[in-house]
């Protein structure tokens, strides 16, 4: 017997045991296949558009690119929340009234189906499948996910442009307090000490020049006025004469009187009264009134001063009345010149001060005036998200109820679960083979025991044999026809239908149809 019809022979003997097999495998496939439930699929396709205005006129705050916004925009969508609301309007699970809420979101997760496509200069896609047991439900809660992703997208983008705006506006107005302290330290600085200032500091060293030259003046014409006095009480004493009595009538503050009041009155045909001029003129004026008054007033000398000469007792007293006031005037010049000095000497020290506080005001002016800038820019770009200018997600395909299921593929079920079972079939042929160790053919024999047989005689059934034989198999065949079907029915009536059974084993097994 040739190899062939060896192995064609083992098929037959086993062919039993193949169509248990494969009429099992077959039909529970088959049963299988009618029972799952239909799946409706709807699907859009959403895409991100650029802002409509361009962003070297009016820049948008919110710098998101396009693959983040998509990004955000699913995760915010799968939300817990989100889906339990979907939920409550659509029956998306056929005993949703029993399920848990874990159930439920865990189901609206599974059944969606979201594919982001972007890339270097391509457009930014987003496609959002859903499935569902039929074509409005899944329609429906497409619909709702739309209406959630505009939602999201518009909150969001206004949301971050005015927490922009919102966060500079107190910027703004946090800088522009600080800046009026700052303001206000300055000027207080500046009126405590308004006469050690670096400003004023070339005026008071030319003054301290002033006040040191008329200091040096009135030391000259003290001195001078002594040597006159010491000059007329020797010629007295030598000669017993008076010499310039006539020179001597008048006193030098008198002259300086009588020609400011000429020059004053010049100066009243040209200028009025308020003129700072004709002020200063005034000033200067009243002064030597003043000093004139005491010079008249010291006329009389002490008793024991006077010489007995009534004109030489005159030049004296108004020598000594002139070199008084020039002593007074001394004083005073002296006493600004140290006044002056010392502030001349706290300058320095008063610049470094108010240099720190004008370097802290410069700084926080740059920084308000930096603020200003950015507050304007984000009132802009907020502006461009509330009138939904800016960058925004679009719908280029709308959700459509399906005209028909898209799963399962019952035809692919049941001819891949008949496939499956003669392979299983032939599987199992070959198991036994392996697994049988019994002597069948002479090369068996020759084999095991050495031993050439001369002939071998086959083993005949008799008549009787070969009819219980079929009607064994046959009953058999019949029992898993009609008990198959029937177990299966059973199950579906009396435990649970086929279909939540199907799901529940996907769910074990994370697998999707």
């Amino acid at each position: 017997m040739g190899p062939v019809r060896y192995y064609f022979s083992i098929f037959l003997r086993r062919f039993p045991y193949f169509l248990i097999v494969a009429l099992i495998v077959s039909v529970a496939s088959i049963i299988i296949a009618r029972a799952l439930p239909p799946t409706y699929e709807s699907q859009m396709r959403l895409i991100v558009e650029s802002p409509q205005i361009p962003g070297n006129l009016a820049a948008s705050t919110v710098n998101t690119s396009a693959a983040e916004q998509l990004q955000i925009v699913e995760q915010r969508l799968l939300t817990r929340p989100v889906l339990l609301d979907i939920a409550r309007n659509f029956e998306v699970l056929s005993d949703q009234q029993e399920a848990t809420p874990d159930q439920i979101v865990d189901t609206l997760r599974r059944n969606t189906h979201i594919h982001i496509s972007t890339g270097r200069n391509q457009a930014s896609l987003m496609t959002i499948v859903f499935e569902a047991r039929s074509g409005a439900i899944a329609a429906g809660v497409l619909n709702e996910y739309l209406t959630e992703i505009q939602k999201l997208d518009v909150s969001y983008r206004k949301g971050r442009a005015s927490d922009t705006l919102e966060f500079f506006e107190q910027e703004v107005e946090r800088l522009s307090d600080e800046l009026d302290k700052r303001s206000a330290r300055i000027l207080k600085f500046q009126n405590e000490n308004s006469d050690a200032l670096p400003s004023s500091l070339q005026f008071r060293m030319a003054q301290q020049g002033t006040l040191q030259t008329n200091l040096e003046q009135t030391d000259q014409q003290i001195f001078a006025l002594k040597g006159q006095r010491e000059k007329l009480l020797s010629i007295y004493s030598s000669t017993g004469q008076i010499v310039g009595v006539g020179q001597q009538a008048q006193t030098q503050a008198q002259q300086q009187l009588a020609q400011l009041r000429n020059q004053l009155d010049n100066q009243l045909v040209l200028y009025s009264e308020s003129n700072p001029q004709i002020k200063l003129l005034r000033a200067r004026i009243e002064r030597l009134e003043d000093v004139v008054a005491a010079e008249q007033a010291a006329g009389s000398v002490p008793a024991d001063t006077q010489t007995g000469n009534s004109a030489l007792d005159i030049q004296l007293a108004q020598l000594d009345s002139q070199i008084a006031a020039e002593e007074d005037k001394r004083a005073v010049i002296e006493e600004r010149l140290t006044d002056l000095t010392l502030t001349i000497d706290q300058t320095p020290a008063n610049a470094i001060t108010l240099a720190e506080l004008q370097r802290d005001h410069d700084n926080i002016q740059t920084q308000y005036n930096n603020a200003v800038t950015r507050l304007a820019s984000a009132s802009t770009g907020e502006r461009i998200e509330v009138t939904s200018q800016g960058q925004r997600i679009s719908v280029i395909e709308y959700p459509v109820v399906p005209s028909g299921p898209t799963k399962p593929n019952r035809l692919m079920i049941a001819g891949g679960g008949t496939v499956f079972g003669i392979g299983l079939g032939l599987g199992l042929i070959v198991l036994l083979e392996l697994l049988n160790r019994s002597v069948r053919r002479p090369e068996d024999l020759i084999n095991k025991l050495e031993v050439w047989p001369i002939a071998t005689i086959p083993y005949m059934r008799s008549r009787k044999e070969v009819i219980v034989y079929r009607l064994a198999w046959i009953a058999v065949i019949l029992a898993i026809m009609v008990g198959v079907p029937a177990a299966v029915w059973a199950v579906h009536t009396y435990y649970l239908p086929l279909d939540l059974i199907a799901e529940r084993v996907m769910d074990k097994l994370e697998v999707r149809w």
